[in-house]
C-alpha cells in the first residue's frame, strides 16, 4: 500500500495492478477531441427493451495500442450484458475490435459461460449483428414508476434461500409479518414452491380479514418479466426434473392468477434499492449489496424500476488480466471479486493471512471482522483497498447508471470494517473526480429502512387499478 496515497485514489493500481476502465473511456475520448469514430454497443431483451452504449475512438489507432483498445470494448460489451441483460447483440465500430466480440458471444466461445447463461435465462441462443451505426437501435426500458403506494389491503412477501418473509399491510401499516422456514434449492416438484408460498399468502391474507387488493414480491434470481430465470430457488427443480422446469419458472405466474389482482415482483437487489428509496425519500439509487457474492439493485431518477437483471457480480470492474478469477464464470476483473465476501477472502490471502482450507466465506469473513475489531494492519488494508475498489467502481457505475445515490449493504459493510469502506469510498470519489463526488451520495442504510424489509417495500409496489 502506497503510503503517498491519503485519499484512495491511485492505490488500487498500486498495491493490486488494478487497471481502470473508466481511465481508458476517458482517455479515448480525450484524444478523439469528439471528431472520432463511434464503437456502439446494444443489448436488447425482452419486450423489446434494449439498453445500448457508444463509445468515441479516435478515427485513427496505432497498431500497437488496438488490442488494448479492442479489449477494452469487450469489457464494455460484458458489463452491458450483466447490468441490462439480452439475448441479442447489436455492434457497430471497426471489424478489428466487433467481429472478435461476435465470434465471442458463441457456444464455444471465449464467452461461452455468457451465452449459456442467457440462453438458459431466455430459453433461446445469443444472436449477434453487426450493423452501420445509422441502423443500431436506441435504448428503450420498461419503466415501473413506484409511488409509495399504501392504499388498501396489501401483502408482500421476500423470497430466500432458507427462508420467506410476509408482511401484511392495511392502509400503510404492518398488520402481519412472518418468517416461514423452507428449503427450496433441491426440492424436484414446482408444486413445493407454489403450496409453500400459497400458505404463506393465505395466512397473510387471514390477518386482513380475507380481502387482499394487491400483492408485490421479491425474489432472488433473475427475472425475464415475472417469469423466473436462472435461480437457485428452483434449481433443483431444473437438475432432477427438467420436464417441469418451465412450471417453476412460472410460479408467479401461478401466484397471480389464482388471487386475481394487481400483482408485481422483482429481483430483490432492486426492491432493496426500493426499501431505501421509500424510507429516505430518494430517487436515482444504486444498491450494492456485499454479501456472499455483489448483489445490486436500482431505481432510477424517476423512482422507477427497470427490469435490468443488474447482476453485477460477473460486470468487468478491472482491466487487468491478471486480477482474481471469479471461479463460477471464470472471469477476471468482475464485480464479486472485489465487493463481497469472496473479495474479502481474496484480499485477506493475498495480504498473508492464513484460513484452514476446509473454512467457507461466512466464517473467513468473521475473522477479519474479529481481526478489525482488534485493529490489526492486515484487517485494515483489507477494507481499505475494498473502499478503493469501491470509490473507482461508483465512477464506472455511473457510466451505465444514472443514479445519484450509492447504497451499500451487506455482511461485508457491517461492524467497523464497513465504516471504513464507506468513508474511503468516498474520499477515493472526491479525489477520482470531485464534479462527480459532489454528484454521488454513498451511503449505509439507516435503521429505518434496516426495519422496513423487502417484504413491507414490495407490498408498495403495485398500483390498485
Amino acid at each position: 500500500m502506497s503510503s503517498k496515497c491519503k485519499c484512495g485514489c491511485g492505490a488500487a493500481e498500486q498495491d493490486t495492478g488494478f487497471q481502470s476502465p473508466l481511465k481508458a473511456v476517458n482517455f479515448l475520448r480525450a484524444h478523439a477531441h469528439g471528431k472520432g469514430q463511434i464503437v456502439s454497443v446494444a443489448w436488447e431483451r425482452e419486450g423489446g427493451n434494449v439498453y445500448r452504449y457508444d463509445l468515441e475512438i479516435p478515427k485513427r489507432i496505432d497498431p500497437v495500442a488496438m488490442p488494448g483498445v479492442a479489449h477494452l470494448v469487450e469489457r464494455i460489451v460484458k458489463f452491458v450484458l450483466w447490468s441490462a441483460g439480452g439475448w441479442k447483440l447489436y455492434l457497430s465500430g471497426p471489424d478489428e475490435i466487433v467481429k472478435p466480440i461476435a465470434k465471442a458471444y458463441t457456444k464455444k466461445g471465449a464467452r461461452a459461460f455468457d451465452y449459456g447463461f442467457f440462453n438458459d435465462l431466455y430459453g433461446r441462443p445469443i444472436e449477434v449483428e453487426i450493423l452501420p451505426l445509422r441502423k443500431m437501435p436506441v435504448t428503450k426500458e420498461r419503466e415501473v414508476l413506484v409511488k409509495n403506494n399504501v392504499n388498501g389491503n396489501r401483502i408482500g412477501f421476500d423470497l430466500g434461500a432458507s427462508d420467506f418473509k410476509i408482511s401484511a399491510l392495511k392502509r400503510g401499516k404492518v398488520v402481519f409479518s412472518k418468517e416461514f422456514p423452507w428449503d427450496p434449492r433441491p426440492q424436484s416438484d414446482p408444486d413445493y414452491h407454489y403450496e409453500k408460498l400459497s400458505a404463506g399468502l393465505e395466512e397473510a391474507a387471514a390477518a386482513l380479514g380475507g380481502k387482499v387488493d394487491a400483492i408485490g414480491g421479491s425474489s432472488a434470481g433473475t427475472f425475464v418479466g415475472k417469469k423466473l430465470g436462472v435461480a437457485s430457488l428452483i434449481r433443483g427443480v431444473k437438475e432432477k426434473n427438467p420436464s417441469k422446469y418451465e412450471i417453476a419458472q412460472n410460479l408467479f405466474a401461478r401466484v397471480e392468477e389464482e388471487w386475481q389482482c394487481p400483482f408485481e415482483v422483482f429481483n430483490d437487489g432492486d426492491v432493496t434499492a426500493l426499501a431505501g428509496a421509500i424510507t429516505m425519500k430518494r430517487t436515482g439509487i444504486l444498491g450494492v449489496a456485499m454479501g456472499s457474492s455483489e448483489a445490486v439493485g436500482y431505481i432510477n431518477q424517476k423512482g422507477a424500476l427497470t427490469g435490468r437483471i443488474s447482476e453485477l457480480a460477473f460486470a468487468p470492474v478491472d482491466l487487468n488480466p491478471n486480477s482474481g478469477m471469479c471461479e463460477w464464470s471464470r472471469d477476471f476483473g468482475v464485480g464479486a471479486m472485489y465487493f463481497s465476501q469472496q473479495a474479502v477472502d481474496f484480499l485477506a490471502r493475498r495480504y498473508g493471512m492464513k484460513f484452514p482450507k476446509t473454512m467457507k466465506l461466512p466464517e473467513r469473513l468473521k475473522v477479519v471482522q474479529a481481526a478489525m475489531e482488534k485493529h490489526e494492519e492486515i484487517a485494515l488494508k483489507i477494507y481499505l483497498m475494498i473502499g478503493r475498489y469501491l470509490a473507482n467502481a461508483a465512477a464506472w457505475y455511473r457510466e451505465f447508471y444514472d443514479y445519484s445515490n450509492l447504497m451499500i449493504l451487506g455482511r461485508v459493510t457491517s461492524g467497523f470494517g464497513g465504516e471504513i469502506i464507506l468513508n474511503t469510498a468516498r474520499m477515493g470519489l472526491e479525489a477520482l473526480d470531485p464534479v462527480l463526488a459532489e454528484q454521488i451520495d454513498i451511503f449505509m442504510p439507516d435503521e429505518k429502512a434496516r426495519r422496513l424489509g423487502q417484504s413491507v417495500a414490495a407490498a408498495q409496489i403495485p398500483e390498485l387499478k
